[in-house]
């Protein structure tokens, strides 16, 4: 029959291009069997959610992590959603958040008439300020999230012990620390819930993609309930019950398993994609240092307590002047840095909940120094060497 490959082996041919001058700040590349898992997801006709590849990526997840359940998902975003919904938060309810993060980290909670409040972040590590969050607890908190800014864990025991005292949850925004630690435990399995972006520019990544990771047992069979729409179709097919119907509140939360084939093909192979990042992440540090003590940019902070999951290079220059300056000659060498987040405080829908200029300063003098450096899998020594060499040409100080 025209168009059928019955009986025939599919060839993957990778197509030779010329390498662009410029350097990207991010760029997507195959780690392992990606096309491969495609082509089988494609050729058993499993590319709806929750098949063999969903299934395999649980499997790894939670047997890498010693995690009780995971679950992949469309985004980290919507893994967030789950949570918001798995804690039951309401309207009035408070969830408190750093301030400088995604907007995702807070807006599944708003989704649920949930009001933010914004913590100001440490000075050195970038991550929520455990000093500053007890003071904003009040009655109506009903969960924190920290965020593992760039894979660097949070002081999670100073936190918990916090979380404890009030009775207040913590589910762990884990977008950036995926195989990261802190003293010894990985990233997203320290509070009842943690998720996972699987983004593009991710560490590992299918192009969109989360998962929610399930510490606190009691919420494992809700939130196989609210990722199939509010159905208990998980335990259908498991043959626990002999028909699925609609049992609580939910939506489609199910990553096709056509992503899921290409993100358990680099899941697969994590230790090598993390070793390459380790190398790129070390030289930066290295062969800027210098630099960097002489020009007066601060290079970033890991607590001897943390393995960081080596997710991104930063610089903090001196002054939003100064960064401008850099990103601006660096793009005339054609290699593309970008700045972070605003502050969610500062915000049009930050001011409507009551943000006011002040309220976290280290977020805002943060936002307006910090520039990421390009940095991804397949970044080449040749590319470092520019970047590296046109950011040390560059004098912060004249």
């Amino acid at each position: 029959m025209p168009g059928s490959t019955s009986g025939a082996t599919l060839k993957f041919k990778t197509m030779s291009t010329p390498t662009p001058l410029s350097i990207p700040f991010n760029r997507s590349s195959l780690e392992g069997r990606e096309l491969e898992y495609i082509f089988q997801t494609i050729t058993i006709g499993q590319i709806a959610g929750d098949q063999t590849f969903s299934k395999k990526c649980h499997q790894l997840l939670e047997d890498t992590l010693g995690v009780p359940r995971a679950l992949v998902t469309t985004s980290c975003t919507h893994a967030l959603e789950m949570a918001a919904l798995l804690l039951d938060i309401r309207p009035g309810d408070e969830v408190i958040t750093p301030d400088f993060t995604f907007v995702s980290t807070i807006n599944a909670f708003v989704l649920r008439g949930a009001k933010p409040v914004f913590c100001d972040i440490r000075k050195d590590t970038l991550n929520l300020d455990e000093t500053a969050l007890e003071r904003l607890i009040t009655p109506r908190t009903k969960a924190i999230v920290p965020v593992h800014y760039a894979g660097v864990g949070c002081e999670m025991d100073a936190i918990l012990a916090i979380a404890k005292k009030h009775g207040i949850a913590v589910v762990e925004d884990n977008a950036h620390g995926l195989f990261g630690k802190y003293k010894g435990r990985w990233l997203g399995t320290l509070g009842g819930m943690a998720t996972q972006s699987f983004h593009e520019t991710k560490n590992i990544t299918c192009g969109e993609g989360g998962a929610l990771l399930i510490n606190d047992e009691r919420f494992i069979e809700r939130a196989e309930i609210i990722r199939e729409k509010g159905t208990n179709r998980s335990r259908f097919f498991r043959g626990q019950v002999d028909k699925y119907s609609w049992v609580d509140i939910g939506s489609s939360y199910l990553m096709s398993d056509v992503l899921a084939a290409f993100l358990y093909a680099q899941l697969e192979v994590w230790q090598n994609i993390q070793a390459k990042r380790r190398c790129i992440w070390e030289r930066y540090d290295e062969e800027l240092r210098d630099w960097a003590v002489n020009q007066n940019v601060r290079q970033p902070f890991i607590p001897a307590h943390c393995d960081q999951a080596w997710h991104m290079y930063y610089l903090l220059l001196p002054s939003l002047e100064q960064r401008t300056a850099l990103i601006a000659h660096l793009k005339q060498s054609g290699i593309h840095s970008v700045f972070h987040y605003l502050p969610l405080h500062l915000s049009d829908v930050g001011q409507s909940f009551g943000g006011r200029v002040g309220d976290c300063p280290v977020s805002q003098d943060v936002s307006d120094r910090l520039l990421r450096l390009p940095f991804h899998n397949s970044m080449s020594a040749e590319d470092q060497s520019r970047a590296i060499a046109a950011i040390t040409s560059f004098n912060v100080l004249s």
